[in-house]
Parts: structure tokens; C-alpha cells; sequence
């Protein structure tokens, strides 16, 4: 027990860890959890667009990792293995909750970042935010398949082989639905901007 508190003190390597995990080591699964629950979290909630959904999907993803830690052979980074792992656990989710799938990107300024704005003229930072919107929206319209596809080659820059592992389809299924959601995308976004455009 002061052996491994020693090493948790000098910080477990990741390899460390994870070997130390796989024997039961409940702070060497821990320190994995520390290491990766950030990255895990930020993907839940960009495929999800739900911080509540994306807390729950987090703690699924270190839950599947816990079961299924044994089976990591080290063929691939750890890193790729889990983000894989987290993937999966949010679109079983998906599939059987129909969740809308969202990009968000956030935008943080400082004050001396931030232009300076006359009283009364347009704030080019909310109309921003309104086509991000606009783009939210019509990636929400999109059919299930279609955003899944979507976020997974678009937002999270997956290629069509690994998409088509991922989702149980093959690499041009993967292209076909990609470039249909495309398309339609940016027919929602045409007509969104039609109906903008003739509101007063």
C-alpha cells in the first residue's frame, strides 16, 4: 500500500496506470480518470449539446472503460482507445434516444480582445452567435443518420473508414451520407436565411 501511494505521489505514468488498473488498482484508475475525463466530457457534450446528457455519457464511457479495460492490447494509443469507447457509448445512446447531435464552439474574449462597439451599432459578435444558431437548428433538422455522419467527419474529423467501423455501414455509405447532409444542410440554411430575410 506505500508502495503504490509512493508511485501515485511521484504520479503514475499513464502505461503504469493503466497495467495497475487492470489488476484492480482502484487509484490507478483514478489517476485515468483524471487524465481523460475532460477530453471524454467535451466530446460528450459536442455530440450531445446537453451538459446533463454529457455528464451521464461521461460516467457511461469511464463505466464501459472499467468493464472493459482488461480487453486494451496497447495496439493503439490509450487516448484513441477511449475516445473510440466514448464515441460508441454516445451513439448507442443516440440511437435509442434520438438526441439531437451539435457542434458548440465556444468563443471566449477577453475585454482587451474584444472590439470596441458604438452605442447603437450592430454587434458583429451576436450576429455570430445567431448564424451559429442557425447552423444548431439545422444540424438538429438533419435525419439521425445524416448527423451522426455528419458530426463524426465533420466535427470530430473521423475518415470514412473509421466512420464505417464505427457505425456498421461501408467507407461510401459514409461518403453518400456525408455529402446528402451537406446538401441538406445547406438547403436549411438557405431557406432559414429566406425566412430571416422576409421577417420585418
Amino acid at each position: 500500500m506505500t508502495d503504490a501511494r509512493k508511485l501515485q505521489g511521484d504520479r503514475l505514468s499513464e502505461a503504469e496506470a493503466i497495467e495497475r488498473a487492470k489488476q484492480g488498482d482502484a487509484e490507478a484508475f483514478e489517476t485515468l480518470y483524471n487524465l481523460h475525463k475532460r477530453r471524454v466530457y467535451s466530446l460528450c457534450l459536442r455530440m450531445t449539446a446537453n451538459t446533463a446528457e454529457a455528464e451521464d455519457l461521461t460516467q457511461e464511457a469511464f463505466l464501459q472503460l472499467f468493464r472493459k479495460l482488461g480487453t486494451f492490447r496497447g495496439e493503439s494509443a490509450f487516448s484513441t482507445w477511449l475516445h473510440r469507447m466514448a464515441v460508441n457509448v454516445v451513439l448507442m445512446r443516440l440511437r435509442k434516444k434520438g438526441l439531437a447531435v451539435v457542434p458548440l464552439e465556444e468563443t471566449i474574449e477577453t475585454e482587451e480582445e474584444s472590439p470596441k462597439k458604438e452605442p447603437g451599432a450592430p454587434d458583429a459578435m451576436l450576429a455570430g452567435s445567431v448564424d451559429r444558431l442557425q447552423l444548431q437548428r439545422a444540424i438538429e433538422n438533419l435525419p439521425p443518420g445524416y448527423r451522426t455522419i455528419f458530426v463524426l467527419h465533420d466535427v470530430e474529423g473521423y475518415e470514412h473508414n473509421e466512420i464505417a467501423g464505427l457505425v456498421g455501414c461501408s467507407i461510401g455509405n459514409s461518403k453518400s451520407q456525408l455529402h446528402k447532409a451537406r446538401m441538406k444542410l445547406r438547403e436549411l440554411l438557405k431557406t432559414s436565411r429566406a425566412e430571416k430575410a422576409i421577417k420585418p
